[in-house]
């Protein structure tokens, strides 16, 4: 099934950090991707957001302001199955040039 994708806006883009804006209207997903680098996601809304992984989908329960971090290698598509719209701020954290 093809969903239509969330909107992702870059807000800063760094040899530090890449900052994005992600909107998810009811239905939209990210498309299945792996994480090269750790990054933080900080919720800008509260609701439930779909997680599909290899291992199989999960519903993840999000609170306004409650900031999570993973390490790179993630791999997951993010589907909103809720009837409004979720918006969470992802901050990929790159790697220190020495």
């Amino acid at each position: 099934m093809t969903r239509t994708p969330a909107t992702a806006t870059v807000q800063i883009d760094n040899e530090r950090v890449r900052v994005t804006e992600w909107r998810f209207a009811p239905g939209t997903e990210t498309g299945w991707h792996v994480h090269p680098v750790d990054y933080v996601v900080v919720p800008m809304t509260t609701g439930e957001l779909v997680l599909e992984t290899v291992e199989g989908a999960v519903t993840n329960e999000l609170t306004a302001g409650v900031s999570y971090t993973r390490i790179a290698g993630s791999e997951h598509n993010v589907l909103n199955a809720a009837d409004t719209e979720f918006v969470f701020v992802e901050i990929e954290l790159k790697p220190a040039e020495l």
